[in-house]
């Protein structure tokens, strides 16, 4: 019967295991990030279609894409481009020293020019952390036809936030 009984308590302590040997020990990972305003931009390539005399306006439009941080104001605006003796108003595309005459507007009405002057003729927003897109609307006006060529003009996208 000693037997029995030495050999059902070595076969309990070998089912239980022993507590003594286990032990646990916690702690606390601190996880952060800092998110800080920022926007990033892409635009894509406004061309108008091919003219051969400038006799009626000729439309087209393209469209930019902003995406800013959660909360973040921002305002976006187009300095003049490139084109020699260009302003806000009147933007140059050009080809050697021949000019196209044209015009980029907030609206489809084409009657609020975009320029790079904040609270004056730039579009506000607001990050929603995913990318917005907001169309920019060009018009060629009437004038005198330049000579036959392609006419280019780069024109800067300003976002300040």
């Amino acid at each position: 019967m000693r037997r029995v009984t030495t050999i059902a308590m070595i076969a309990g302590l070998a089912i239980s295991g022993s507590k003594a040997d286990a032990a646990t020990t916690t702690a606390n990972l601190s996880v952060s990030m800092t998110i800080s305003a920022q926007c990033i931009t892409s635009a894509a390539t406004m061309t108008f279609p091919a003219t051969g005399v400038i006799s009626t306006a000729v439309d087209t439009s393209a469209t930019i894409s902003v995406q800013c941080t959660t909360g973040t104001p921002y305002t976006v605006g187009f300095d003049q481009g490139a084109g020699s003796g260009a302003t806000v108003a009147t933007r140059k595309m050009t080809n050697g020293a021949a000019t196209i005459n044209y015009s980029l507007f907030q609206d489809s009405g084409r009657a609020t020019v975009w320029g790079n002057t904040v609270g004056t003729n730039t579009v506000a927003g607001t990050g929603n952390g995913n990318a917005q897109t907001l169309t920019v609307y060009g018009r060629v006006p009437v004038q005198a036809s330049p000579a036959v060529g392609t006419y280019a003009d780069t024109v800067q996208l300003v976002v300040t936030y």
